[in-house]
């Protein structure tokens, strides 16, 4: 064993030292022996791993939880309230029924892990694990691996038809040393139709898997806003699997947080799938920021886009690894890829690894990746229109990130975002 991998290895033998496999039915035991199984063969990530290189795993690693300040959001309502909804409240990662809708909603079914997982059956039985364990391959995620073995809480939703409102999780922080894991599993039935709308800041370290069977033309639409608590860390993973004519789309809006590493994986297993991922991030500071994201071309005349947007200064760091796979077989397809940075300052960095991986000879597919300061001349030509510094860059910057958050289709969503984004950027020219 070389010294890297033992040093992977006793990284997990200190992680799981205080842990204790969580009881479960048949199905879900199963699961988490052979998630357990993987991510012993793995090892924890480290700072030589490929797509681990620019973003340090040290603290997410760590057996400790590091310390996250509870933040005081004054007046601030959380994103999303003023819509008709479905909402879900978790605190901490700990369900709160009193402060959550009834989950009863027509088209669709939803369960708590928590209430299910000592069943010996279950529905979620066919992915949970199942479209995380795909996505080890070519690229190592043990922190998945982690929480498919250890997460006790999620929300396992089934929706059947066409879903009148949004289903709304919120979660809230409140103990500087939580540390959560949850896992949610989404099916979408043929046809069927749903909204999911994540926020909040989760906990001090926060783990999250999200597991998500598109069918054959159904349309999930996912829209995320990453809290604002700084000191907070996190690594997600979305794991997506689509059918034939199905529609996928994804948006995360990030502003703070002292390390987020963002994982999606896409398999585009039917023809005419459309699958469209995209984030705005905005950071500060100790900021550090990483999307890392795999696309699967498995289906003829399929549609996927990437679209990445980053604002960094002082000193924060952004990072995105984007691929795109095009098997053998999957003619027509159209892959389109583009990240980005804005870089407010000489400090902040950016750091992109874009990759194109083509087996097919019928393709169109491009990826780009540019980095760059305010452009000197619109900042000149709204000065001289009697626009003042501070909201001649926050206008730049909103247009900057435009075209990311022109991917979430309902425009009251999208305005409820901008002007979050706005608020943000007005608190920090007085930092």
């Amino acid at each position: 064993m070389s010294a890297i991998t033992q040093r992977k290895q006793d990284a997990l033998t200190d992680r799981l030292a205080s842990m204790t496999l969580p009881e479960g039915g048949a199905w879900i035991t199963e699961a988490r022996r052979a998630a357990l199984a993987r991510l012993k063969s793995m090892g924890l990530p480290g700072p030589r791993d490929e797509y681990w290189r620019f973003t340090p795993p040290d603290t997410l690693n760590a057996a400790e939880t590091p310390e996250a300040a509870v933040l005081d959001h004054g007046d601030e309502t959380p994103v999303f309230s003023d819509f008709d909804r479905l909402k879900l409240v978790f605190v901490d990662g700990v369900f709160r029924s009193d402060e959550s809708s009834d989950l009863t909603l027509e088209g669709i079914e939803i369960e708590r892990l928590a209430d299910v997982m000592s069943t010996d059956i279950h529905w979620a039985k066919d992915l949970y694990g199942k479209l995380e364990t795909r996505a080890q391959t070519p690229v190592a995620r043990p922190h998945a691996a982690l929480n498919t073995a250890f997460a006790t809480e999620g929300l396992l939703i089934r929706v059947t038809g066409k879903i009148a409102k949004p289903i709304s999780v919120y979660y809230r922080h409140e103990n500087a040393t939580s540390d959560c894991y949850m896992h949610h599993v989404i099916r979408l039935e043929p046809g069927a139709e749903a909204t999911v709308l994540e926020n909040g800041p989760a906990a001090a370290r926060f783990n999250k898997v999200m597991e998500v069977e598109v069918g054959d033309g159904a349309r999930f639409h996912h829209i995320r806003a990453q809290g604002r608590d700084h000191e907070r860390r996190a690594v997600t993973g979305l794991f997506v699997r689509q059918g034939a004519e199905s529609l996928f789309k994804s948006f995360t809006l990030t502003a703070n947080g002292r390390l987020t590493r963002n994982e999606a994986y896409i398999e585009l297993t039917g023809p005419d799938a459309s699958a469209h991922i995209a984030g705005a991030a905005l950071g500060h500071g100790d900021f550090h920021h990483d999307d890392t994201v795999f696309i699967r071309h498995e289906a003829e005349n399929c549609e996927s886009r990437q679209v990445y947007k980053k604002v960094l200064q002082k000193g924060a760091t952004g990072t995105f690894q984007g691929k795109i796979l095009v098997e053998r077989g999957a003619q027509r397809t159209d892959g389109y890829q583009k990240s980005q940075s804005l870089l407010l300052d000489d400090d902040a960095v950016f750091l992109a690894k874009p990759e194109l991986e083509i087996y097919a000879d019928d393709v169109a597919c491009s990826h780009g990746s540019t980095t760059g300061a305010i452009d000197e001349d619109m900042l000149f030509y709204l000065r001289a229109r009697g626009v003042d510094k501070h909201t001649a860059m926050d206008l730049l910057v909103l247009a900057f990130v435009a075209e990311a958050m022109e991917e979430i289709e309902d425009e009251g969503y999208r305005q409820e975002l901008v002007g979050r984004l706005e608020a943000w950027l007005i608190r920090r020219r007085q930092e």
